[in-house]
Order: structure tokens, then sequence, then C-alpha cells
């Protein structure tokens, strides 16, 4: 797998991966957009923002390296959303992020969710695909939750009831 053969396997978030879950998702951001406010409150605290709430964050591990993350937000008693997703340049490629997307799908269930929510933006259309191959189908204009991202410009649902 790209640079770091180690085999990666996924866990549950740790107090100290909060500076990997940092750098990893600004890698991603900085690269394709800027660093908005949201992204500064969210990637400074996200035992806070995700795990005490009730959400999760999920890390891919090679050896004792993060190399990929997700975090799970809930916005009601029956939606989760997806957030945060990304997988380092040295694991791109490699079917990590379908890996990593298929866990956070099967952490969202056990969580009791019935829906999947997710933001991304248009250009990143590897990830649009992604997600479009999983089920993932885009909702109207007016659906979903107001965005605190500018970049994000489109929204997509997945059902878990079926």
């Amino acid at each position: 797998m790209g640079a770091d053969t180690a085999e990666v396997t996924f866990r549950s978030f740790q107090p100290s991966d909060a500076e990997a879950f940092r750098t990893l998702n600004e890698a991603w951001i900085t690269r394709e957009f800027a660093l908005e406010d949201e992204d500064r409150r969210v990637l400074g605290d996200p035992q806070g923002v995700f795990v005490d709430t009730g959400g999760d964050v999920l890390m891919a591990v090679a050896g004792d390296r993060p190399v990929g993350c997700v975090a799970l937000l809930w916005h009601d008693a029956q939606t989760l959303e997806v957030c945060k997703m990304t997988v380092a340049e040295t694991h791109r490629g490699t079917g990590l992020g379908h890996a990593l997307l298929e866990a956070a799908i099967a952490r969202s269930r056990a969580l009791g969710a019935a829906h999947i929510y997710l933001e991304s933006g248009r250009k990143l259309t590897p990830a649009i695909s992604l997600y479009r191959s999983l089920g993932f189908r885009e909702l109207a204009g007016g659906e979903g939750h107001p965005s605190p991202y500018a970049r994000c410009d489109i929204r997509m649902m997945l059902d878990l009831a079926d």
C-alpha cells in the first residue's frame, strides 16, 4: 500500500489521535480549498465534537501511524453525518477510502442511524464517485442541513433501512 506496506486496521478514536486527525484533514482541505472557522473548531476538538456527543471517529492505522480517518456526527435522532473523511497521500489509490467509508457505514448502523448524510464539493470527483458507488444519492437543493462550509456544493444521503 503506497509507501507504507504495513497492514491497515481500523479503530475508534483515542485522545492521542487528535493531532493526526487535525493534520490529515488540514492537508486535504488546504490542498483543495481553504481552512474555514468551522474546520478549526472541529479539528481542534474531535473528542468533544464527535465522540462526546454520541458519534465517533474511526482511524485507519498502518502499524502505529494514522493514515486515514472519518468522523460521524449526529444531526438528529436518526441521521449521522459523515465528516472529515480523508486518506493520507501515501495511501491514496489503494482502496482505503472505500474501506474507510464502508467501516463508517457499518459503525453508523451499529450506532442506530437510519440515514447517513454528507456534504462535499463537486470538484472532488473521486470522492463523489466513491459515495455514489456505495449508494449515496444526491439531495435536491433545499434538502439536507445548512452547511457551515463555503466549499460544500453537494449534499448526499444514504438510507440504511434497506
